[in-house]
């Protein structure tokens, strides 16, 4: 029996055949998580350029993109929480292994007997029961880089987390291109849905790749923005969000969002959006599953009867 969280009645969102969300580890998953009674036409785009923690010490050893975001995703879809314990098991004692992670070993491992990537990511998927796809936002390893008003370069998320100020640039190391596949579910999918999540570290690396803004521009899918429920610590937490949303524009040279689900809209947010979206009992910062499903097939009729 699925529990309370899972469960759902026919809505808007069930006569999807394809859903796409875009972000990083802990809010693409609560997403992923909410939505995952769609299996199969549910598709994940993680961003890989973490380069901190377990992740930042696989990437300085081994050239490999980074594998937190998505052993995070996938801890949140599994159906035995025996299996997500598993996954975000991190060794202390072992002082060869001291601050790995198994989940990213895992990948890791099975992606150095796959052709690529995405091989390894769709074996592990099986081999726990996940129907959900997610998909790299590139294969290729890259970090992110920041410039600031002052002149100066901040290599990798470490560094970026840390700004007191928004950057007045925010970039890819080297140029990547978005696989096919991720080119080809955004193109073909009914709704896309960015954050929630860091704003400078999780939603803006997969909207640097190269192809993926020009495929969400020509889907005919609505693009819906999650907001975080509360301010992040970073630069752009302090922004309201319309100035959040306009710095996006800035950066990427054109508008994407259609819609924005959030708790804190300003008079200055342009956008139709849903105010007053629950958090869960047991988590503030997390959006409650069942409540997000309602905001966003509130949206998706606002959106389909304008």
């Amino acid at each position: 029996m699925p529990s309370s969280e899972n469960q759902h009645t026919g809505t808007q969102l069930d006569s999807m055949k394809r859903v796409t969300a875009i972000g990083g580890g802990h809010g693409l998953g609560r997403v992923l998580a909410s939505l995952r009674f769609l299996e199969r036409r549910l598709v994940g785009i993680v961003a890989t350029t973490d380069n901190g923690g377990a992740s930042g010490l696989l990437r300085r050893s081994h050239q490999t993109i980074a594998w937190g975001d998505i052993r995070n995703c996938l801890s949140q879809l599994v159906d035995q929480p025996l299996a997500a314990d598993v996954l975000n098991y991190r060794f202390n004692d072992d002082p060869q292994l001291a601050g790995h992670n198994f989940g990213n070993l895992l990948l890791h491992t099975l992606n150095q007997v796959s052709a690529r990537p995405l091989d390894g990511i769709q074996l592990l998927s099986r081999l726990l029961n996940v129907n959900t796809r997610l998909l790299p936002m590139s294969e290729s390893s890259v970090d992110l880089v920041a410039d600031t008003h002052e002149g100066f370069e901040c290599f990798g998320e470490l560094l970026v987390d840390q700004l007191h100020h928004m950057p007045s640039d925010l970039r890819l190391s080297k140029a990547v291109t978005a696989t096919p596949e991720v080119i080809q579910h955004l193109r073909r999918s009914d709704l896309i849905i960015i954050g929630p999540g860091s704003f400078l570290t999780s939603i803006m690396p997969p909207l640097l790749v190269e192809g993926i803004v020009e495929a969400i521009e020509s889907s005919p899918a609505p693009v819906i923005f999650i907001d975080n429920l509360l301010p992040e610590h970073s630069p752009a937490g302090i922004l309201p969000l319309s100035e959040r949303l306009l710095w996006l524009e800035q950066r990427l040279g054109r508008q994407i969002i259609d819609f924005v689900i959030t708790n804190h809209a300003d008079t200055r947010l342009n956008l139709p959006h849903i105010n007053s979206v629950h958090a869960d009992s047991n988590a503030p910062q997390r959006h409650d599953q069942a409540g997000l499903r309602q905001a966003l097939n509130r949206a998706i009729t606002i959106l389909t009867t304008a």
